[in-house]
């Protein structure tokens, strides 16, 4: 699991992928969340700009993200 540590008070969905290497770029990252492949505390999330707050959790493509503060 890797963690994603907050610098502000949440990080956006997209931002979050991008910080834990599990896509290249935005663009990746918008893609594969409007392809409804990202998943925020156990459901498909489909908005790039979603705030992740402390203890959030996203999956994608086998790997999972944890939020802490």
């Amino acid at each position: 699991m890797e963690i994603v540590k907050l610098r502000e008070e949440y990080i956006k969905l997209s931002q979050a992928l991008k910080a834990a290497g599990l896509v290249e770029s935005g663009v990746d990252a918008k893609y594969a969340i409007l392809d409804g492949l990202v998943k925020v505390n156990g459901e498909a999330e489909y908005q790039r700009g979603k705030k992740l707050r402390d203890g959030d959790v996203v999956t994608y493509d086998g790997q999972t993200i944890r939020i802490e503060a």
